[in-house]
């Protein structure tokens, strides 16, 4: 992936891929890179949760779902002991990282 590219997909990862499930499959990603860009779109998702849970119009919360699932996945599991207690969620890299001893390379 050109690095430019891999730049915007880490900042605005919808703008890149159209699924999580694209980002996991993706052969031009390193495991540590895909976990990023899951993390972040993870963190865009559920701050488009709380919008929508505040009476504001937006996106599906099944997104948020499918990132989950696709994080779990990539990281062998989540630790909800190490996710954020706010509302907005989005799981610290400890939480995707830490639980099971440490990221993976690609």
């Amino acid at each position: 992936m050109p690095a430019r590219v891999l730049e915007r997909a880490m900042l605005t990862p919808a703008e890149v891929f159209e699924t999580p499930e694209q980002v996991v499959a993706h052969d031009g990603l390193t495991r540590a890179q895909k976990i990023e860009i899951l993390r972040r779109w993870e963190y865009d998702a559920a701050s488009e949760a709380v919008a929508i849970e505040e009476g504001m119009a937006g996106g599906e919360e099944v997104l948020l779902r499918r990132i989950t699932l696709a994080l779990d996945g990539l990281a062998d599991g989540l630790d909800p002991d190490r996710t954020a207690a706010g509302k907005q969620g989005g799981f610290p890299r400890a939480a995707v990282t830490g639980a099971r001893g440490g990221a993976r390379g690609s």
